[in-house]
């Protein structure tokens, strides 16, 4: 492979995306979508001490949101598309090896995603000035989300490369992100749901007057689902994978300040397996229930982000490697109606 057929080819797809006006409507929506974000953010994390944290990270979420759901447009008919318009064929007769072609419109894609990260930053500037941000939540947030605008390049590039047709492609990588993002949810609750166990509630019995009376005591008990069984599946989820990775923020009070936390304590409390007995004696001076806080959960529980990484890496290796085999040429052979030049 060469680089300089490599960054030929990467940039032969962009300037055909630069001529579109299309294009640049479509980060002027962007960019105007940060802005009513940025201020939204900002107007609710501002009764927090880490307001700047909290505007921050929903940003950076959006960014991502917005790269899953355009990215496969862009990226899924890359190889695809050429070939069906007749200029696949004479890229192939050039010196461009197969290498260069799959890494070349690799790396278009790859750069289109990172404009829209790009078109975040003056907005990410002003939520980092409007509070304090952590080196460490900035770097790890951008680098989860630069890997997470590879992985699904390189699923769009590889579904462009393996199914004959364009509209297919990008119906075959929308599929895969929608697993990764909605399926991986859905089998979770779910699955969840499925599987329960018994739970003992043991509280005081209470008066007409709405007092507790503290020599009687009432138990029931309730069928609780079983999320600890199966949390696991969340850990593909792209979103999942950023909050986890990214170092949480606390409140003073040792909550969550920002979006990353939030969804980072939702999935570590997964993890926890329900109380056999749950006792509650409103009796006490003090009733303490004994369950940890965010805090606590949080430091207590399993990472699983680079599990997730991990299986989203695979899937989209795999992808990518099959295209490179069915764009190599000379082609053994095609699926019946390839157009070839």
């Amino acid at each position: 492979m060469s680089l300089t057929r490599i960054w030929t080819i990467a940039r032969l797809e962009l300037t055909q995306r630069l001529r579109s006006a299309g294009w640049y409507i479509l980060l002027g929506v962007f960019a105007l979508v940060l802005l009513i974000v940025t201020v939204l953010a900002l107007m609710a994390f501002s009764f927090t001490p880490a307001a700047g944290s909290g505007a921050y990270s929903a940003i950076v979420m959006l960014v991502l949101l917005l790269v899953v759901l355009i990215s496969p447009t862009l990226s899924g008919s890359s190889i695809n598309g050429d070939r069906e318009a007749a200029t696949l064929a004479s890229v192939q007769t050039t010196l461009a090896s197969t290498g260069d072609i799959m890494v070349g419109k690799l790396l278009a894609a790859i750069i289109t995603g990172a404009a829209f990260l790009l078109v975040a930053v003056p907005f990410l500037v002003v939520s980092m000035l409007a509070g304090v941000v952590r080196v460490d939540v900035l770097l790890v947030s951008l680098l989860i989300l630069a890997a997470e605008i590879v992985i699904v390049a390189a699923i769009g590039v590889g579904w462009s490369g393996l199914v004959a047709r364009p509209l297919f492609s990008v119906a075959n990588t929308y599929l895969v992100v929608a697993a990764l993002c909605l399926g991986t949810l859905l089998f979770f609750g779910l699955a969840g749901s499925v599987i329960r166990t018994d739970v003992e509630l043991r509280d005081r019995a209470w008066d007409a007057q709405g007092q507790p009376i503290c020599d009687r005591w009432e138990t029931r008990t309730v069928l609780q689902p079983r999320f600890d069984y199966v949390w696991g599946f969340l850990a593909a989820n792209p979103f999942v994978v950023l909050a986890d990775a990214t170092p949480t923020t606390y409140t003073p009070y040792g909550s969550p300040a920002d979006m990353f936390g939030g969804i980072k304590l939702s999935v570590r409390s997964a993890q926890l397996p329900p109380q056999t007995l749950n006792v509650y004696d409103p009796c006490l001076q003090s009733p303490d229930d004994g369950r940890p806080t965010p805090k606590e959960i949080i430091e207590s529980t399993t990472p699983s982000w680079f599990v997730g990484l991990g299986i989203q890496t695979v899937i989209a290796a795999g992808l990518f490697a099959g295209a490179w085999a069915r764009t190599r040429t000379p082609a053994r052979r095609l699926p019946p109606g390839t157009r070839i030049a």
